[in-house]
């Protein structure tokens, strides 16, 4: 078992000020010394085409993102709500990562969670993604769950989480995280 998890996290989200890059690099400083949190985010990666694919191959940024998902212990994902779905670029990105050989997310421990303006936080994508996760064999944690609702109102203007609960709750979760990711070794 190792002494310090190594965990690859992915905003779903491009935007500058991303409620969700914001909740990761909020997990990043509350988790204990021994998880070491990397995020990731998914600018630069093309919109899947088999015709490309086959012309050129699975690009660069997409394998340089498979490799750090196998390398690492679990993944954590968050998952903006758009439309009441996942982002069209989290799914294209998990499209083209289904195409690397050596399938990074199977049986990797993965932990879901989101952000949003609106009350009910991210509950509907998350869902969807938990679907789109059994295709990549991820063993996706179901409990406790993080729907940050309203998220305007915990994060500051400088993206630094400014709710205390919020914060006790991420500690939560991460050490359930924590342990779900080392129930395997």
């Amino acid at each position: 078992m190792p002494d310090k998890l190594n965990i690859v996290a992915i905003s779903g989200s491009m935007r500058a000020k991303s409620f969700n890059t914001s909740l990761l690099r909020a997990m990043r400083d509350i988790a204990n010394a021994n998880m070491s949190i990397d995020i990731q985010t998914l600018k630069g990666i093309p919109v899947y085409d088999g015709d490309d694919e086959d012309a050129t191959g699975v690009p660069q940024i997409v394998i340089d993102l498979a490799e750090k998902i196998r390398a690492a212990d679990g993944v954590i994902i968050a998952t903006p709500e758009y439309n009441f779905t996942i982002p069209g670029g989290l799914k294209n990105a998990t499209d083209w990562i289904s195409r690397v050989k050596n399938q990074p997310f199977g049986n990797k421990p993965v932990g879901i969670v989101g952000a949003a303006a609106g009350p009910l936080g991210t509950a509907r994508s998350q869902y969807q993604l938990r679907q789109n996760l059994v295709g990549l064999s991820a063993l996706a944690m179901n409990k406790p769950e993080v729907f940050v609702g309203s998220a305007h109102t915990k994060f500051a203007d400088d993206g630094s989480l400014a709710d205390e609960e919020t914060g006790k709750f991420l500690k939560l979760w991460l050490d359930a995280f924590d342990a779900w990711v080392r129930r395997g070794f």
